[in-house]
């Protein structure tokens, strides 16, 4: 008997196994994220904001305000308020790995720094800028400061993040 449920569980995990690489989802064989950045980032932008309205804004402006270097940088593609709110998202694709780390932290310390302005004079924003959602995979950093965080966190899962 104990020998027959051994082969079950086994069969059982080989075929959960077989099923996990015949998935759909967004990861490639290596786990890696793979997402276009403007798909992710209007989705992002629309789905999640409902307080101001967000529009896309340019590699210069990306550039001057996280600070990155644009020459390691795929594509990306940055959702910006009028500075009404906070409520910003940022899907940056470095070339290399290498440079996820580096984003990531650029990312953050913007968080830090618009924490630090909203607190003194709005905290409803600054509320939303502690529950930011920041997320890497592969080559992938991404931000958002939004409204409706558990949409967002859902449709980070299902590109996979």
């Amino acid at each position: 008997m104990r020998k027959k449920l051994c082969i079950f569980t086994a069969v059982l995990l080989i075929c959960l196994l077989a099923l996990t690489g015949c998935s759909s989802g967004t990861n490639t064989s290596s786990g890696e994220v793979t997402v276009a950045p403007s798909e992710l980032a209007k989705q992002l932008a629309q789905e999640t904001v409902t307080s101001d309205t967000l529009n896309e804004v340019s590699a210069d402006i990306v550039a001057s305000t996280y600070f990155v270097d644009m020459d390691q940088i795929e594509a990306s593609s940055v959702y910006m308020s009028t500075a009404a709110s906070a409520c910003e998202v940022a899907v940056i694709q470095c070339k290399d790995s290498s440079y996820v780390s580096e984003v990531q932290d650029l990312l953050q310390t913007r968080v830090d720094n618009q924490t630090t302005l909203y607190s003194s004079y709005n905290a409803t924003e600054t509320q939303k800028l502690e529950a930011a959602i920041l997320r890497t995979s592969g080559n992938y950093v991404v931000l958002c400061v939004c409204d409706d965080t558990e949409t967002a966190e859902n449709i980070l899962s299902k590109a996979g993040f």
